[in-house]
């Protein structure tokens, strides 16, 4: 078997001796191109012999190479020792990488105190982009040191410029309400071609239908049935939005539609079913589930709202059961899909349920250091689908896959 450290364009990494910039840089990307290739040993030789290199850029970048590499050898020590002396070396764009990275290993030790402060290190150097995340990190160590105030203007900063707004929600809400009032008018003179073209009607999901499934959340049985919802959907919409991301949340919505409408299909005796209420009870599962699993950072009052949220769904399924032509079905099925999405799928950003534990897999490392070329440069951010990404994507697929047998076996004959 070839030695890949052999290759290295700016030397035997064995040996000492003073390199130009030019090979420093050289060498630097093929210690990166060694530890992607999870040559973790090697990797820190080609790191080592950089530390100490006149250019601080490249000094700190190899340190915190070296610390990388020995992190994935198990060697938490010695990353310990090269977090350290990257903090103490020159200001460089990397220092903060280094704080970043010694408070996480300060956490990993149960030294609370020291990984705050190490973060608050972290978070003056960072540039403006990756503060909020580490303000986020800020919250969480302030609260598990009873420091509730400072703990909400940690959370504060993290939300600034993090949460997008909620242009999905926004987006639905118009549309909904917009159909609403057209129903409204066409009802005053005598005709509603809404609920014909976008609700639920059973016997032509039967036929083949399926967009039914999802478009009855854009048609309602009257202005108190769609203020209920879109009230609802107001309160909840940004808040999951802002968790998820618009993306993600267009597909939960659609799921759970989806959900609450199969569970209608195959259960509610009525042949027309219309409303948004599987959807929101989807949002208030999601929510409720993912608020209890993933602990995400949320505002004062997100967080009260996730509170009553299970007050509320049991109110409204107890109303569904008291009061005639309320299909509960659709509730139950939303809320069900919610609920599972809301297990599966992760908030963005940080999340006590991911904070405390040891990162896994080059794509969770503990720091992100450079470039393949560039001392400077970050470490590329496309998304890596390991194990975890996998299961989670096969959870949705495994909704779409119930919502599909629960439509096929609901059919009539």
């Amino acid at each position: 078997m070839s030695d890949p450290a052999a290759d290295l364009p700016g030397g035997d990494p064995y040996v000492s001796g003073p390199l130009s910039r030019p090979a420093a840089v050289a060498l630097l990307g093929q210690a990166w191109d060694l530890a992607m290739a999870s040559e973790y040993e090697q990797a820190a030789a080609a790191y080592g012999r950089l530390v100490g290199n006149a250019d601080p850029e490249v000094h700190v970048a190899a340190l915190l190479g070296s610390a990388e590499a020995k992190y994935r050898l198990d060697d938490e020590s010695g990353a310990l020792k090269d977090w350290i002396a990257a903090t103490q070396g020159p200001e460089t764009s990397n220092t903060w990488r280094a704080w970043k990275a010694l408070a996480a290993a300060r956490v990993r030790e149960g030294n609370v105190p020291a990984a705050a402060r190490a973060y608050r290190e972290a978070e003056r150097r960072a540039p403006l982009d990756e503060r909020p995340e580490i303000a986020s990190r800020l919250g969480w160590l302030s609260r598990e040191m009873g420091q509730d105030r400072s703990s909400e203007r940690h959370f504060s900063r993290s939300r600034t410029s993090v949460l997008p707004r909620p242009v999905a929600t926004w987006t639905i809400l118009a549309v909904t309400v917009g159909i609403g009032f057209a129903q409204i008018l066409y009802a005053a003179g005598g005709a509603d071609p809404w609920i014909g073209l976008l609700g639920l009607i059973k016997p032509l999901v039967a036929e083949g239908e399926l967009w039914r499934l999802v478009t009855v959340t854009l048609v309602h049985g009257g202005i108190i049935h769609l203020g209920f919802n879109m009230y609802a959907l107001f309160i909840v919409g940004p808040l999951v939005e802002g968790l998820y991301g618009s993306p993600r949340f267009v597909l939960v919505y659609l799921l759970t539609a989806a959900g609450g409408s199969a569970a209608s299909f195959v259960f509610s005796p009525g042949p027309v079913s219309v409303g948004a209420s599987g959807a929101v009870f989807g949002l208030f599962g999601m929510l409720l589930v993912s608020d209890r699993v993933h602990r995400p950072a949320l505002t004062r009052g997100a967080r009260n709202l996730t509170g009553q949220i299970g007050m509320l769904i049991v109110i409204n399924l107890f109303l569904g059961f008291s009061i005639p032509n309320i299909d509960n079905a659709a509730h139950i099925g939303g809320l069900l899909a919610g609920a599972w999405l809301g297990f599966i799928l992760v908030p963005r950003g940080a999340t006590l349920a991911s904070f405390w534990q040891r990162p896994g897999g080059r794509a969770a490392s503990a720091t992100t250091p450079l470039g393949p070329t560039d001392p400077t440069a970050e470490r590329p951010q496309g998304e890596r689908v390991g194990g975890d990404q996998l299961l989670r994507w096969a959870g949705v697929v495994a909704v779409v896959a119930v919502i599909a047998v629960a439509v096929a076996i609901g059919r009539p004959g």
